[in-house]
């Protein structure tokens, strides 16, 4: 079964390591001793039933290695009994997507010989994850050498160790032969092709691999704005009378976008077989605190708050510091509107060479007080959201997700918004829209691709030399690759990925027809951004767990409230040409009458657009149809042979 790399490489054991599992150096033995413990015994003893063994490092001149690193693998039954229980969907032999039963194994398509090939790296590493996640303390009163450390029954032990340092991290492996294939078809070769999305989500699971879909699909939807965008910016650039057309396209490409988005997650999300999954039942965050109480549902005893003080917490010192933080975001907006005046008065006395790019000198200045604003907010939203001590990890993101939208959006497009209908300066609006999109771009691929690669680049640099020092010429492939994975930064999800797509969205939707030219650069911004990204989670980050996902999440509200908001900016935009103005020259009610009209009729029509459109294709309705019909037919065959 071709999982890893074998620990036999370092004559550490025979069984392939595929999670890596580092306590702390100062921990307990006696802790170390019931965890291992824990992970090894049976199942029907409150165990794991997994393979771990320890890993030892050689000693360093200039620093003590931690002696508390594990490796973790499973039993290929293990692994096939712990597939069922994370109910993982599997492609039968009918064609039909069914979740997999250890008891129907053989059943389902690519179950070959003793089943080794089905199932892939990540949703073997995500199966070690769920068991080791669900391991619970039993009648321990307190982890063994921590009596300050408490435990009780039904706790799930390793969030009880991580939230207390006791647990540094635990991480996946990667696989060097199945990472070199997928790299060579995914960045190494530059070709305009699409991604290997069925490769990135057998190597790093369904969310990863969602979220490169939609980045491919964004960008091939913005093709045709930007193949528009082109002879328009050309042909048409001081002519703002005909900015109309442009953003009428706009209105209706921002609504056909989203809408056919749904349909292709849905086959995405389909043939992986996350479509018709259910979500498992969440635990409680690791952070979560409270006094002790029995959870209704489970049970279970575990940390119990009081959903009236988070709620305290959440209004009466998140809304008003976020409130705070607004006005912030719109004192440095007005300042930077005194440096464009400023600079302008300057041009307007004396232009010249110098005194045009000194038009441009506020603009590049408030684009990076935005993105170190942004940056500052993050970590306060972070910590913000952290304090109000949300029980659940989907609870804790939505609220985080929340606050920054807000935040990035009035920090990002307030000004945009002012120029356009309040200082009605569609040439000033051009230019700042131009340089904030081109500075941001900038300054994201220098943060994001750059700063990740030449850091990591120094780490390994490190790393190997620290191990040809002490090993000399002898080969150890494991410990080398452990050393180099431990010290890696942490993937934290999808989550900037998703807000950068998300603001570039905004920047095109909403004033793109002021300036054709965003739909152009943010093509080319993505198109770096697949290459970039994707050498970042092949060789940057450390190989992040696989997590089941059936679309983009909160995201596609998000982006569903921008497309609402770029169909009322638009009409606006609309109703301050000239040509517009041209029809009503005495009547300023009747103008905004007609373009509120309008306003409302597109949203009715973008409405009726996603109730006609189906969320999910034709052919994959059928398909779930008959597997519950299937489903429904063997619960009363079982029924009666009961009877």
């Amino acid at each position: 079964m071709q999982l890893g790399l074998s620990v036999s490489d370092s004559d550490v054991s025979s069984f392939t390591p595929l999670v890596v599992l580092e306590l702390a150096d100062d921990t307990k033995a006696e802790a170390i001793t019931w965890l291992l413990n824990r992970i090894r015994d049976k199942q029907q003893n409150g165990g794991a039933e997994l393979l771990v063994n320890q890993l030892l490092f050689p000693a360093q001149d200039d620093q003590k290695p931690n002696p508390n690193v594990f490796l973790v693998g499973s039993t290929l039954q293990r692994l096939l009994n712990g597939a069922e229980d994370v109910g993982l969907f599997k492609e039968f032999q009918d064609g039909t997507m069914r979740g997999f039963t250890y008891a129907n194994r053989e059943s389902f398509k690519d179950f070959n010989g003793d089943g080794e090939g089905v199932l892939s790296d990540a949703e073997c590493q995500y199966i070690i994850k769920h068991e080791l996640d669900t391991l619970r303390a039993k009648n321990e009163e307190h982890v063994p050498g921590y009596p300050k450390l408490k435990l009780y029954p039904g706790k799930s032990v390793v969030r009880r160790l991580q939230s207390k340092g006791v647990l540094i991290q635990y991480f996946p492996l990667h696989n060097k032969e199945d990472l070199k294939r997928l790299s060579f078809s995914w960045y190494k070769k530059f070709k305009l092709s699409f991604q290997p999305l069925d490769d990135i989500r057998h190597y790093f699971g369904e969310g990863l691999a969602l979220y490169f879909g939609f980045l491919e699909y964004f960008t091939f939807a913005l093709v045709p704005m930007a193949l528009i965008g082109i002879p328009y910016y050309l042909f048409d650039w001081e002519d703002y009378d005909k900015y109309v057309l442009f953003a009428v396209f706009n209105l209706v490409w921002s609504t056909v976008f989203l809408e056919v988005w749904k349909r292709c997650s849905a086959t995405l999300a389909y043939g992986w077989g996350t479509l018709s999954r259910k979500k498992a039942f969440e635990e409680p965050r690791a952070g979560f605190h409270g006094a002790l109480g029995f959870n209704p549902v489970t049970g279970r005893e575990e940390p119990v708050y009081p959903s009236s003080k988070r709620q305290l917490r959440i209004y009466l010192v998140s809304v008003p510091f976020v409130l705070l933080c607004l006005y912030l975001s719109f004192y440095v907006m007005m300042v930077y509107f005194d440096m464009e005046f400023w600079a302008i008065n300057i041009y307007n006395e004396n232009p010249d060479i110098a005194t045009s790019i000194l038009l441009f000198v506020p603009s590049i200045i408030y684009a990076v007080v935005i993105e170190i604003m942004n940056l500052l907010y993050r970590f306060a939203a972070e910590f913000l959201t952290d304090w109000e001590n949300h029980r659940l990890e989907s609870s804790f993101q939505n609220h985080l997700v929340l606050k920054v939208l807000v935040f990035n959006f009035v920090n990002c497009f307030a000004s945009l918004f002012y120029i356009a209908f309040v200082m009605q300066d569609m040439v000033l609006l051009r230019q700042s829209l131009a340089t904030l999109l081109i500075t941001s771009q900038i300054l994201n691929q220098v943060m994001e691709a750059f700063l990740p690669y030449w850091l990591q680049r120094r780490r390994n640099k490190k790393v190997h030399k620290r191990m040809r020092r002490l090993m000399g010429d002898k080969e150890l492939p494991l410990l080398g690759q452990v050393q180099l994975e431990t010290e890696m930064n942490t993937y934290l999800g999808t989550f900037d990925d998703y807000l950068e797509q998300f603001l570039l969205f905004g920047y095109v939707s909403l004033f793109s027809c002021v300036y054709p030219l965003a739909a152009v650069l943010v093509v080319l911004n993505n198109i770096t951004e697949v290459y970039s990204d994707a050498f970042k989670m092949c060789h940057v980050f450390k190989r992040p767990f696989s997590e089941p996902a059936t679309n983009i999440g909160v995201w596609q509200l998000a982006f569903e409230t921008m497309s609402i908001i770029a169909v009322v900016t638009n009409c606006a935009l609309i109703g301050l040409s000239p040509q517009m103005k041209a029809y009503f020259p005495e009547s300023d009610t009747q103008l905004i009458l007609i373009v509120v009209t309008i306003e409302h009729v597109l949203l009715a029509f973008k409405f009726i657009l996603a109730f006609v459109i189906p969320d999910v294709p034709k052919h994959i309705q059928v398909n779930l149809a008959k597997l519950e019909f299937d489903s429904l037919e063997a619960l009363k065959k079982r029924w009666k042979l009961k009877i």
